[in-house]
């Protein structure tokens, strides 16, 4: 029985390497016909149009309400008075106090930090806009999107 098994186990995995390297052999054309790539390929369904869901179009037109609340979250903390933890504000003070604490190393930290964040609004202001074309996109697609939670 545990011979049989064994022999079980070898053909199965010869079989899987073997799919595999033929898979891979007609997928880079060494030695086969034009044809048989392309119809090779095209029955393996990697490679569908904008109809297909292989390229994460239908996953991506779901995720958009969420990659927008969360970008407009980023956005509110940066943009939040100097009491909001993580704004722009708040830490523009800290370099201030320690600037006027005479704390070099402290203030050469922390506007390192301040000078990421102003950059992270700019960024993120931009992928709200490229966020709204891709939701247009998703619309004329037909794709259905998630509503966003809370």
């Amino acid at each position: 029985m545990r011979r049989f098994r064994s022999a079980v186990t070898a053909t199965a995995a010869m079989a899987a390497v073997l799919g595999a390297a033929g898979s891979a052999a007609a997928d880079t054309g060494s030695g086969a016909t034009p044809g048989a790539t392309s119809s090779t390929s095209a029955g393996t369904g990697a490679t569908k149009g904008a109809g297909g869901s292989r390229d994460g179009a239908v996953r991506l037109c779901k995720r958009v309400p969420a990659i927008d609340a969360r970008i407009d979250r980023a956005l509110a903390r940066l943009n939040g008075p100097a009491t909001k933890r993580g704004s722009v504000a708040r830490l523009q003070k800290r370099v201030s106090a320690a600037q006027s604490k005479g704390q070099t190393a402290v203030e050469t930290y922390l506007n390192d930090r301040l000078t990421f964040r102003k950059s992270l609004v700019p960024t993120l202001t931009q992928r709200s806009s490229d966020l709204d074309a891709v939701r247009t996109w998703c619309g004329a697609q037909g794709y259905a999107s998630k509503p966003a939670a809370k």
